[in-house]
């Protein structure tokens, strides 16, 4: 037990954490690019309502891993895009940031379709008024139908932040030293005690999700449209 705490101790902080920044870049990635399709989706403009429906169909049933693998592989090693500036931390820098692309390619078609359920509890009044007094679109959509939809979907988000988070773990396939990483390392060179090391981990992200999902709890009570 001691040995094994001496090697994970000083690294098991810095793995979270590392976890954390992944969910946090990821998920604000996410929403944004998550918005700009829900907008495309309900588009008065056919060619954007196709792209929206093709990229989020497509996307949303590719599994995760190939995404993160084809933003490592095909994006940096056969088209050398780089994400992070040439230094002593580049390789490090650049696969986290191309997981963060990953995730948020990803995990924006969940943030969509969440949000397009939302735009279900907005009276569709509201909208037929805003366009009679001269608004137009992303005007309709940014003031007055986007607010309310995000309001409505506050719980709902916050699974998908779950799922995230949950997801980061897929971030080691490419050398992101997050926690699940430093877990593989672990029960590679601690193979005695695999029950512990897991529960170690369990808790961990038992304790990130947690949290998430109570502030997302109390955000959806705090802010929810009253009808």
């Amino acid at each position: 037990m001691s040995e094994l705490w001496d090697s994970l101790g000083p690294q098991i902080w810095p793995a979270f954490w590392l976890t954390i920044q992944l969910t946090f870049w990821s998920a604000i990635g996410s929403v944004l690019w998550g918005v700009l399709l829900a907008g495309m989706k309900v588009s008065p403009v056919p060619v954007m309502r196709w792209f929206a429906t093709v990229y989020v169909n497509v996307v949303r049933n590719t599994p995760l891993t190939l995404i993160i693998l084809l933003c490592s592989i095909g994006l940096y090693q056969n088209l050398g895009l780089t994400l992070a500036a040439d230094d002593g931390n580049f390789i490090a820098n650049n696969n986290f940031r191309l997981a963060v692309l990953g995730f948020i390619l990803y995990t924006s078609t969940f943030v969509c379709e969440t949000l397009r359920s939302g735009f279900n509890t907005v009276p569709l009044g509201q909208a037929e008024a805003a366009r009679s007094v001269g608004l137009n679109f992303p005007q309709v959509f940014g003031l007055i139908v986007l607010p309310q939809a995000l309001r409505a979907v506050i719980a709902p988000m916050g699974s998908v932040l779950i799922a995230l988070t949950k997801n980061t773990t897929i971030a080691s396939i490419i050398g992101v030293g997050e926690a699940a990483l430093l877990m593989k390392e672990e029960l590679e060179n601690h193979s005695s005690q695999i029950l512990l090391i897991f529960a170690i981990f369990a808790a961990g992200f038992m304790v990130i999700t947690l949290l998430e999902g109570a502030a997302f709890g109390w955000a959806a009570k705090r802010w929810a449209v009253q009808r």
